[in-house]
């Protein structure tokens, strides 16, 4: 029989005004907690998605270092061996060194890369973040009456040193020089034939890319290069292609997947999301024992219905099931208008970006949303038990009222 479905909700649109507004309340304080573990979980997705396209976009899915530290004569034989293993979809050499840069107006401290134009494009998202300019290092149309070449430079960096495309800039580098005589630094000039925007703030504001025979002679560098990355036809399958690499290309090589190159960062990143969630969950505690205070006036007032229902041959364990399907009912409730809420939330900010970030501390200057239908069943399950657990101590006591004691008073 259902007849306890029935009563239960009998009970919930009771006409009393205390026991509604109350019921209502605690619905309320459900919804919003659900609200808010779904909504900030499904940030923390965002924010890490995002942060992992725009990371993969300059770094690649796995890097080779050399084991020593210094650098990879044989490249090109390397890049070879590295094409054979399946998944394996393109793979560039780079240099990766600092230097000082100066322009006319100002000068400060980067990280220089030196790229092969081509292999790159195949292996990182650079060409795409062309905002002026293009994706080249040709300076034919610029003015120039001694040697140079082309770079491309990331646009906070650029409107720090007043630059744009066509002005020229002066690289300084003290790489291999004896620091114990007399060293004075080499110098290169570079024309501006692209400015990129990763949406990184530590690429935009750092970094600057140069050909790579270009940095191999402005850091004094033979035919050399100081690693390789390379791109696969999925990014998960990083930790399982990785010994695959290990294998074909033998010792003396460091093999790097993307995940473990920024380990620190997606480690924090999904400890955060574990603390914030068990900490929204609190919210959904305290809604808790909104529940248990309303049931237990409910089953308070409902003193004289128990004692003839009993009377009508109910048992303890029907009474105990209307009132465990009331907490269960508010909590449903909670749950569905909890999740509306933070879908609606999420809608309005991938649609509106209100929430805004200092991109020189978050990397990115948005807070991006991304629903992740698991983390919204979780948030609905936990939240379910929490009310049954709440609402199984009225139901205890209501259940144990006496027919006999009812009927006196």
């Amino acid at each position: 029989m259902y007849y306890e479905r029935f009563i239960a909700g009998r009970y919930l649109r009771s006409g009393h005004f205390f026991t509604s507004v109350s019921t209502w309340i605690t619905v309320l304080g459900v919804t919003l907690g659900v609200a808010v573990v779904c909504f900030v979980m499904s940030m923390h997705n965002g924010f890490e998605s995002e942060l992992r396209k725009r990371l993969l976009g300059t770094t690649s899915h796995i890097t080779v270092f050399p084991r020593d530290g210094m650098t990879i004569p044989h490249y090109r034989e390397l890049i070879k061996d590295i094409m054979t293993v399946p998944d394996v979809v393109a793979a560039s050499p780079f240099i990766y060194y600092k230097a000082a840069i100066s322009s006319a107006s100002a000068g400060d401290g980067i990280v220089v890369r030196g790229i092969e134009l081509e292999s790159e494009k195949n292996t990182a998202d650079i060409a795409k973040t062309i905002i002026k300019g293009t994706y080249d290092f040709n300076i034919s149309d610029f003015d120039s009456t001694e040697p140079a070449a082309g770079m491309l430079m990331g646009t906070t960096l650029a409107d720090r040193l007043g630059v744009t495309v066509g002005d020229p800039v002066v690289l300084y580098s003290l790489r291999g020089e004896d620091l114990r005589r007399n060293a004075r630094p080499r110098i290169a000039k570079f024309y501006i034939t692209g400015i990129f925007e990763s949406g990184m703030y530590e690429f935009d504001a750092e970094m600057v890319y140069i050909p790579l025979d270009a940095a191999q002679k402005l850091f004094q560098m033979d035919d050399e290069v100081t690693a390789v990355h390379m791109k696969l036809t999925d990014i998960y399958l990083a930790d399982k292609i990785t010994p695959e690499i290990k294998e074909v290309i033998g010792p003396g090589y460091d093999v790097v997947p993307w995940n473990v190159l920024h380990k620190n960062l997606f480690t924090w990143i999904a400890l955060e999301k574990k603390i914030l969630f068990i900490g929204f969950i609190l919210i959904v505690l305290v809604a808790a024992f909104s529940i248990i205070s309303t049931l237990v006036m409910l089953a308070m007032q409902k003193r004289s219905e128990i004692g003839i229902l009993k009377t009508f041959g109910s048992t303890s364990a029907s009474i105990r099931k209307i009132f465990i399907y009331n907490g269960l009912s508010i909590g449903l409730v909670g749950v569905i208008c909890g999740w509306s809420l933070a879908l609606s939330a999420a809608w309005i900010q991938n649609e509106y970006a209100i929430i805004s970030l200092p991109a020189e501390l978050y990397f990115i200057d948005y807070l991006p949303i991304e629903i992740h239908p698991f983390d919204f069943f979780v948030a609905g399950l936990v939240t379910m038990a929490i009310c049954f657990l709440a609402a199984y101590y009225p139901a205890q006591r209501a259940a144990k009222h006496s027919v006999i004691e009812v009927l006196r008073q």
